[in-house]
């Protein structure tokens, strides 16, 4: 319990003054559901029946957090809010990891055994974010609010969009800030924002008249129509 008191006054800058960990203690559902589930764990792996899925929808009941007691987590595990968080049960978590609020890390299809994600250490997840599937998410990753994640992840990244897609900068991820949400880049507009500069440098091209057989006043078209082409397809995808 005081890892995660600890892990939440770390954390969470809404927690201040000298009642800030009895505030936590007594206030924070995310806290109350990661403590029940270390109960729940512990009977799970001891092979109780039964007791472990009652404590466990009994917590969620309570708190909006759905964590199955057969899941792993390592410790300053932190929920921030927590409702709507789901967590499956071979989802293995590692220490230092943040989750926000409407937050799945899920299976996807009806495969069996290991089924759900692998979050490796000091791991920040977005609000409504999904992590799908036996994937596994490296340390020090960054995934943005509503992000869809489907394909495994490696070591010091940022991923943003439905599906997920990896912004990485000279192998260091992007943002610092674990609450910078805003600060996330968007790789759909940095594409954009490359064909737009290729369509005008094409223009420029064939506006000085490069091409004996065309006129200067007339650029050729089939470079023009490819770049408009690409410039769309990659609108409708975003």
């Amino acid at each position: 319990m005081f890892d995660l008191i600890r892990a939440a006054l770390a954390r969470d800058p809404a927690v201040r003054g000298w009642g800030g960990a009895l505030e936590v203690l007594l206030t924070y559902p995310g806290v109350h559901a990661v403590a029940t589930y270390r109960v729940a764990h512990a009977l799970w792996r001891l092979g109780v029946p039964l007791l472990p899925g009652l404590i466990s929808q009994s917590s969620r009941f309570f708190t909006g957090v759905e964590i199955h007691p057969g899941a792993v987590i390592g410790r300053g595990f932190f929920i921030d809010h927590g409702m709507g968080v789901v967590i499956g049960e071979t989802t293995v978590i590692g220490n230092n990891v943040t989750l926000y609020q409407g937050v799945t890390l899920g299976g996807a299809g009806k495969e069996t055994g290991k089924r759900h994600p692998t979050l490796g250490d000091d791991v920040v997840v977005g609000c409504g974010a999904r992590v799908l599937g036996n994937i596994t998410v490296g340390n020090d990753v960054r995934i943005g609010a509503g992000s869809v994640v489907v394909q495994s992840v490696p070591d010091d990244c940022t991923v943003v969009g439905v599906p997920g897609r990896v912004v990485r900068e000279s192998g260091r991820r992007v943002i610092d800030a674990p609450l910078a949400h805003g600060a996330i880049p968007d790789p759909v507009l940095r594409q954009l924002g490359d064909l737009e500069q290729r369509l005008a440098r094409l223009e420029n091209t064939g506006d000085r008249g490069g091409n004996g057989d065309v006129p200067a006043t007339q650029p050729p078209r089939e470079p023009r129509r490819v770049a408009r082409q690409e410039l769309d397809r990659a609108r409708d995808e975003g």
